[in-house]
């Protein structure tokens, strides 16, 4: 089989697998890998590792309690894992709705959810609230549900937080304490709506960005929104036939600006970062071709990045997005993005990515392959020998692509 076309696998001993984040953020391990040459150092040394004048992307989404407990009338527990709000609406339009609101959910035990309503009950403010949820329609694993409740000023934000409990990854194996609530966001995580954390930012400390301001590395943010597609692994023996979870990206004109002026010295914080500085590119490359293309059709679909002029520069890509921004007096670009990125794909923003260590057959290790070729073999079989921690809270790797 093909480089191109198969699954990437290796082995992951259990041992290697971190439940539970180190006491100190930036005191992660760092796996550097640039000009075909294997490093190691901690992560509080990141600055070292950079050339002065980049740019690093962070993605600041935060983490919501998503995951609640209903009960039945005859009260059997119904587990509702809140993924994105139904009908396209923003994430903090629907977070911020009184009484009402609809959402994209998976449902445990919904096999003893025949019919009628479930509910459930916080208190707020001295006040007992009762929540009820609906089923509107099932597709596949997915459920749409609108929840319900009467109480003024209480937002969907607020019954999430109260009801809500952090949904850790299910690899993990436990239930969220309170210090995942802490550890389980960046420190400059800002915009609600993932269920999942952008997990390459959690090793950036206070310490560690004064240092790369310090040496004139200066960074932007981009918004997108993890769903649970993150943790969906590839089950065929071809990539090909894997089904990529649609994500809603944010980025203000400013960021993207920020990105054209750089271009050539860019590195993504995280695999979702790549992924959207990527379709952003993908998204200039629609416009360059046609001005008059409206906001929907922006959207980035699965394999669409392989099918399109390859030949457009970034920055032809990237001014023609802004000016197409600019003459709608569109200030923030909210689109979606399915695009997958595997070893058969070449990076047109990123020079490097800053991530963790990623599952066997997942899409997250397509995207390192992407950046480091067939190296990322050695890369994985190097962070092993040396006992790196892997996953969420395990340590952190900078891969450059020369």
């Amino acid at each position: 089989m093909e480089f191109e076309n198969q699954t990437l696998d290796y082995i992951l001993p259990e041992d290697k697998i971190a439940s539970f984040p180190l006491p100190v953020r930036h005191d992660s391990k760092l796996l550097v890998y640039k000009n075909n040459q294997i490093t190691h150092d901690n992560f509080i040394n990141l600055s070292h590792h950079l050339p002065s004048n980049y740019l690093l992307v962070f993605n600041n989404t935060k983490v919501f309690h998503a995951r609640m407990h209903f009960f039945t009338e005859r009260g059997t527990a119904i587990e509702v894992f809140c993924l994105e709000p139904a009908n396209s609406q923003e994430p903090a339009t629907a977070l911020s709705t009184n009484n009402y609101t609809e959402w994209i959910c998976m449902v445990g035990g919904a096999k003893k959810w025949k019919s009628g309503n479930i509910y459930a009950k916080i208190i707020h403010h001295g006040d007992e609230v009762d929540i009820s949820a609906k089923l509107i329609a099932r597709k596949d694993e997915y459920f749409h549900i609108a929840f319900e409740w009467e109480h003024e000023g209480l937002q969907f934000a607020d019954i999430l937080q109260e009801l809500g409990e952090l949904p850790l990854p299910p690899y993990m194996n436990r239930k969220a304490n309170e210090d995942d609530e802490l550890r389980y966001q960046t420190v400059y995580a800002t915009q609600q709506g993932s269920v999942a954390a952008p997990t390459a930012g959690l090793h950036f400390t206070d310490e560690v960005i004064t240092s790369l301001h310090q040496k004139k590395i200066a960074s932007t943010f981009v918004t997108l929104h993890v769903g649970a597609g993150t943790f969906k692994p590839i089950k065929s023996n071809d990539y090909k036939d894997h089904e990529m979870h649609e994500e809603l990206i944010d980025v203000s004109i400013s960021s993207i600006v920020n990105l054209q002026t750089h271009l050539g010295k860019i590195i993504a914080v995280g695999t979702t970062s790549l992924r959207t500085i990527e379709s952003l590119y993908w998204m200039g490359v629609k416009i360059f071709l046609n001005k008059d293309i409206s906001l929907n059709d922006l959207n980035i679909t699965q394999w669409e990045a392989y099918d399109l002029n390859q030949d457009i520069s970034t920055q032809n890509a990237f001014s023609s997005l802004t000016t197409w921004m600019k003459n709608k007096q569109i200030d923030r670009l909210i689109s979606k993005t399915k695009i997958m990125i595997t070893p058969a794909y070449h990076l047109k923003v990123a020079e490097g990515l800053i991530t963790n260590f990623h599952q066997p057959k997942s899409t997250l290790l397509l995207i390192i392959a992407a950046v480091t070729g067939k190296n990322w073999e050695n890369i994985y079989n190097e962070a092993l020998k040396n006992n790196y921690r892997f996953l969420s809270y395990g340590d952190s790797s900078l891969l450059m692509k020369r």
